[in-house]
C-alpha cells in the first residue's frame, strides 16, 4: 500500500477585488460632523484616523476612507451619502 495516494486540493482561493471608498470635500458640512459621520459609518476608524481623512479631503479635495470588498465599499459610500457627504468608490489598482 502506498501513502502517495493523498490528493492535493486544487482549489485556489482567489482574493475578491478590492475597492476604494473616497470622500470628497464639501463646503456644507462642519469638520466635526464629517469626523463623527466617518466614525459612525466605518466602525474600524479611530478618531485620529477620521480627523486625518477629513483634513486630507479638506486640503486635497479627496481622501481615501477605506479599501475593502465591493459590497462593503458600496455600503460605506451609500451611508456617507445618506448623511449628506459626497463619496465615490473605485477599483483598487
Amino acid at each position: 500500500m502506498s501513502v502517495e495516494t493523498v490528493e492535493k486540493s486544487s482549489t485556489v482561493r482567489k482574493l475578491a477585488p478590492r475597492y476604494r471608498v473616497l470622500l470628497h470635500n464639501d463646503e456644507f458640512n462642519s469638520m466635526e460632523y464629517v469626523v463623527q459621520t466617518l466614525m459612525q459609518t466605518v466602525p474600524s476608524l479611530t478618531q485620529p484616523q477620521a480627523v486625518s481623512i477629513m483634513m486630507e479631503a479638506h486640503t486635497n479635495g479627496i481622501a481615501l476612507v477605506i479599501t475593502c470588498a465591493l459590497e462593503h465599499a458600496e455600503f460605506y459610500s451609500e451611508t456617507l451619502k445618506n448623511f449628506g457627504l459626497t463619496s465615490t468608490i473605485e477599483p483598487d489598482e
